[in-house]
């Protein structure tokens, strides 16, 4: 790991890992690197000791600095948006919002916070199920910490006094030296009792010490009595509150580790703090104090008649006999891919939708089946856990059973995971068996709309089919559920509650390719298709801020457009499309390139006297605090017409056009256009999804493109690229569509040779590159996103004569789609 950068795989995941050389601990000269080779070493046995709960991060992005000087700290809960979407994460709602916490259940997530210099991870009592709901603390912590006066050597005292009380009432207690000042003890628990009942035990536990050993103990925190003493720190036992886990690292000046000791370590004269080598040393040898709190065995045993079922069996247990119905009962331990979708003709014909998860088959009912489409969702019911054995069963569940009916296997195989946010969001690629239902590979997502009454909101999901039209699924974004009945549809029209409006739930919708032939049987609404990029503006009472399609801020390139007195003067967010007139008179993407990159205020300066550009506003999503989205169009456009105001910035509304579409599509040819937008009346506004409520009438074929390779040019052009190797993607692949090597630009073909250079691999990202256009063709990373006109699609699926309209920095690669 000494080099400075490198790409990895760890527990099926890849990641880059850079700065490897980077000192991390200046006193003892600690690099990146030797931190992820420690998290490496202890990850088997730090992962069950964090594992389900929320992790908060403790991040020195410089370093720790030394004893004489610290570094800056930072401390995180909420997950990053640049976080890998595969990580484990827990939506963990506090008074005023929600909040997205990773949680350290596999080695790739640990190498990741390891990445960006999370040296330490702290940890509550307790940990969430499958259904995102906190569960009742599994283990008790005491926090012995040394006031001035006192040291290791107090606490040692201490430790071996709670440890008495603790076996009295049946607990095993596990130190573990906290590489800062004192000690933690932890015991297991049955998980019976809630937070405020350990918290109120652990009171009591401090108390009785501090009244038996005045001159030793103390439970309140106040410094002044603690002085020569030790607090016992009982407070960590609140749900509120976290403790560091054990095998963290310390954001110390040296490497020190939170490490779990035995109680004859304890009782030694030459007890100590370990550093990260000293725990590398134990774990390597096979010392693991901590295994009997981790592993749930530190408590009494509860009994069970269940052979040591899973315990997150239990409600399924109890809901069938054993004697009586020919389901499993116990899991074998399982591959942790698996899924399967069983057809259940019980009162009512539906489909069980199961994918293994944290040792059982976590399930969903599809009362109408799985989709076949992106255009519509199913509701998905979040039903109990299921044994793994179930993932083969196939039966009659006999009557006056609880789900009495024939189950047979529709389709089974293996997937790979995406995202999954207990009880929040799921998103998984399925891949069935040969003759499956699912006919191959297919991309799900399911997220909870928490629509249902009381107990039952929380099992109220949608189940969404990712294919190519409708790729993209957003999390607290979800598409109208297509099984509501009109009456709840109704009832949800009126404005939402005032929220502060964040720019990543305001992901902009996306339109439908189509022709005029798509547009019967409803009232539309008709623009024009402005030829800019996508910009949803947010605004608060003192700032207004500008993100584009992919939710980059791109607010330092438009500052024309960001003047807080162009806009009233409450919080809102807007939709729009920033252009920029060519000398013809009409929107030119392609001079709108020459502000697109810009950032530098000297250059965005100089841009803008040669390069002005407009904002068409079209929508109007949130206004004073108010969520508009689920207003139809007509009620927004209203709302629209309202807010703006004219003035002398470059801001206007997207005229609504009022006339037949044969007559605007004339129009729009005559004048060199690139096409006509056309909104459903009724439409809603759906953040972040593709929907046929919009329809994009083009003039002129364009295609976004992904770029996977190019070849060298001839000629004049010869140290320069020849052509762009280009692609769409398409379920895991990206697939090839053909060369383009006309419509570059003097600056852009200066330009594309670095950008290819920097994203240079060995192997072709296509699934099926011509031998011709491979002969001397050049691999790159497949991230560049452009944009082509071209003649027609060829019958092989392949551009014809396609010509280069520049790069589209507001798209990213996951986004592109065959528009035609």
């Amino acid at each position: 790991m000494a080099g400075h950068k490198e790409r990895v795989r760890v527990a099926g995941r890849e990641l880059t890992l850079t700065n490897l050389d980077k000192i991390i601990y200046p006193e003892t000269g600690t690099t990146k690197a030797d931190v992820l080779a420690y998290y490496a070493a202890v990850a088997h046995v730090l992962i069950p000791a964090a594992a389900k709960r929320p992790a908060t991060r403790k991040r020195w992005v410089n370093g720790v600095g030394t004893g004489e000087k610290p570094a800056e700290v930072f401390f995180q809960k909420n997950l990053e948006d640049s976080a890998p979407g595969w990580l484990p994460r827990a939506a963990i709602t506090h008074k005023e919002r929600t909040i997205y916490y990773p949680m350290v259940n596999d080695q790739a997530t640990l190498t990741w916070f390891g990445q960006i210099n999370s040296l330490e991870i702290h940890v509550p009592q307790w940990q969430v199920d499958s259904h995102g709901r906190q569960l009742n603390p599994d283990r008790l912590v005491l926090d012995l910490d040394p006031g001035e006066g006192a040291g290791l050597e107090e606490c040692v005292e201490v430790a071996f006094l709670a440890r008495a009380i603790l076996q009295d009432v049946g607990l095993n207690p596990v130190p573990v030296t906290s590489g800062s000042k004192g000690i933690h003890l932890y015991a297991g628990l049955d998980g019976t009792q809630t937070s405020d009942q350990i918290s109120e035990f652990a009171h009591e536990l401090a108390r009785a010490l501090e009244s038996d050993h005045k001159d030793l103990a103390v439970s309140d925190m106040k410094k002044t009595l603690r002085k020569g003493k030790v607090l016992v720190d009982w407070s960590q036992n609140s749900a509120a509150k976290t403790t560091i886990v054990p095998y963290s690292l310390r954001g110390r000046p040296t490497p020190m580790v939170a490490a779990p000791r035995t109680w004859r370590e304890l009782s030694s004269s030459n007890l100590q703090h370990l550093d990260y080598k000293a725990v590398m040393r134990r774990v390597k040898a096979g010392k693991d104090p901590f295994a009997a709190v981790a592993s749930g065995s530190g408590h009494p045993a509860k009994e069970h008649d269940d052979g040591g079922a899973h315990p997150r069996l239990e409600k399924y247990r109890s809901m069938r006999d054993p004697n009586a119905t020919p389901e499993p009962f116990t899991g074998s331990e399982g591959a942790g891919d698996t899924f399967v979708i069983q057809e259940h003709h019980a009162s009512r014909l539906h489909f069980d939708f199961r994918l293994e998860h944290e040792g059982v088959l976590v399930s969903w009912a599809l009362p109408k089946g799985v989709p076949e489409s992106g255009g519509k969702n199913h509701l998905a019911v979040q039903t109990e856990d299921h044994p793994l054995d179930y993932a083969t069963f196939e039966g009659t569940i006999p009557k006056g059973q609880y789900g009495a009916g024939e189950v047979t296997i529709w389709d089974h195989g293996t997937y790979e995971l995406e995202k999954w946010i207990n009880g929040r969001e799921v998103i998984v690629t399925l891949t069935g068996s040969e003759n499956g239902g699912l006919g191959g590979t297919k991309k799900f997502a399911l997220i909870n709309t928490g629509r249902g009454q009381g107990k039952d909101a929380e099992g109220q999901w949608l189940i969404h089919l990712m294919d190519k039209e409708h790729h993209t699924f957003h999390p607290r974004k979800a598409p109208a559920d297509d099984d509501e009945p009109d009456d709840r549809t109704e009832r949800r029209e009126a404005e939402g509650p005032a929220v502060a409006a964040r720019a990543e739930d305001f992901s902009p919708m996306m339109a439908t390719a189509g022709t005029a032939a798509d547009l019967q049987g409803s009232d539309w609404r008709y623009e024009l298709k402005w030829d800019g990029v996508r910009a949803v503006i947010v605004a608060d009472e003192k700032k207004v801020r500008i993100f584009s399609r992919n939710g980059n801020d791109v607010t330092a390139t438009y500052p024309e457009l960001t003047d807080r007195t162009c806009w009233p003067d409450r919080p809102f967010v807007a939709d729009g499309e920033i252009i920029a007139v060519g000398p013809s008179g009409k929107p030119d993407f392609g001079v709108l390139q020459g502000r697109m990159k810009l950032t530098r205020p000297a250059d965005v300066a100089k841009a803008r006297a040669a390069i002005p550009v407009r904002l068409m506003l079209f929508d109007l999503l949130s206004d004073g605090g108010k969520d508009l989205r689920r207003l139809p169009l007509d009620k927004r456009r209203q709302r629209l017409e309202e807010f703006h105001h004219p003035s002398a910035c470059p801001v206007e509304l997207s005229p609504v056009l009022d006339d037949r579409i044969d007559h605007i599509l004339a129009s729009a040819q005559e004048l060199g256009l690139e096409g006509v937008m056309a909104k459903r009346t009724d439409s809603r506004y759906v953040s972040g999804h593709r929907t046929r409520t919009w329809i994009k009438i083009k003039l002129e074929q364009t295609q976004e493109v992904v770029v996977g390779g190019w070849r060298p040019g001839k000629g004049g052009r010869q140290s320069s690229v020849g052509s762009l190797l280009v692609g769409i993607p398409d379920g895991n692949k990206l697939r090839y569509v053909g060369r383009v090597g006309s419509g570059f630009s003097l600056r852009e073909l200066e330009e594309l040779r670095q950008k290819v250079d920097d994203l240079a691999r060995k192997t072709s990202p296509f699934d099926d590159v011509p031998r011709e256009d491979a002969s001397d063709a050049h691999w790159v990373t497949p991230r560049l996103v452009g944009e082509v006109t071209f003649g027609q699609w060829t019958g092989s699926g392949k551009l014809r004569h396609p010509v280069w309209r520049g790069w589209r920095l507001d798209k990213d690669a996951d986004e592109v789609v065959a528009e035609a």
